[in-house]
């Protein structure tokens, strides 16, 4: 039999959790407009809310089903997108987001089911129509 959670931890689950998204916002503006030149991890996310990362981690699985790295990766799959429609090129858009454009390609095609290159052509297409 599970023991029941502390009312004071689900409380602060949310607040863990907004803040993370918050800092989260933060740190990938700082990336795209080239302040940072390195795409934190979630240790480092985890050390600026003073948490431990297991911790952060275990908290945002609770709260949202999901781990940290879902809201990291679709964040970051929304910005590419974004800059693909910009009609920016595809390199420019992967070392924007710290990736070699190999490395870019596969990440892009794990999450959008096609390549960078030929979700700019669908984009393309459904404007003509």
């Amino acid at each position: 039999m599970s023991t029941p959670i502390p009312k004071k931890i689900l409380a602060r689950q949310h607040e863990i959790f907004a803040d993370y998204l918050k800092e989260l916002d933060k740190h990938l503006d700082d990336v795209v407009h080239e302040r940072v030149v390195d795409m934190f991890e979630i240790r480092d996310i985890a050390e600026i809310l003073h948490i431990h990362p297991t911790h952060l981690t275990n908290t945002i699985k609770l709260t949202t089903g999901k781990p940290p790295c879902f809201f990291f990766e679709e964040k970051i799959m929304a910005i590419a997108k974004g800059m693909i429609q910009q009609h920016k090129p595809i390199k420019e858009v992967a070392f924007k987001l710290t990736f070699d454009a190999s490395n870019f390609t596969k990440f892009f095609k794990r999450f959008e089911g096609v390549t960078p290159k030929q979700y700019r052509e669908r984009i393309f297409e459904e404007a003509l129509n």
